[in-house]
């Protein structure tokens, strides 16, 4: 059995009293959070902080601690790959879309990044990352 691993983040803004969310429209036709492999040495960080570069061009960002989400699942017969979402405020800049790998870059609102979500384990994430929010803001926000 062979094992990845790949680390991104669920990235948003505040948009008032709530959050828009980053979703990628991957060139190969899903709706996906920001991820990538892991390289050489790196930390899980290290690889968001890439991934989010390489994808999506930003560079201003802050990690919200202590949110750390691992989803594992078998992407092909005998891997078994691990993925660590973060959760990133967004501080600055447009995003780019890289064009091998990203189609289509948006921020929108939780439900409607959820409904654009193609798999069950980055939907789950994204749940996660708003009520992480919710919890740190006091009130229920982002329900839009």
């Amino acid at each position: 059995m062979r094992w990845e691993k790949s680390c991104g983040a669920v990235m948003f803004r505040r948009a008032g009293e709530s959050w828009t969310y980053l979703v990628l429209h991957s060139t190969l036709g899903h709706w996906t959070l920001c991820k990538g492999h892991m390289e050489g040495a790196e930390t899980e960080h290290e690889t968001a902080l890439r991934e989010i570069r390489e994808e999506t061009g930003l560079t201003s960002l802050r990690f919200v601690e202590p949110f750390r989400e691992v989803i594992t699942y078998c992407p092909a017969p005998g891997v078994t790959k691990d993925v660590v979402f973060f959760l990133a405020e967004v501080e600055d800049g447009t995003p780019m879309c890289q064009p091998e790998e990203v189609a289509e870059i948006c921020f929108v609102p939780y439900q409607q990044a959820s409904a654009l979500l193609t798999h069950p384990s980055d939907r789950e994430t994204l749940a996660k990352a708003q009520q992480t929010l919710e919890a740190r803001s006091g009130a229920r926000c982002g329900q839009m």
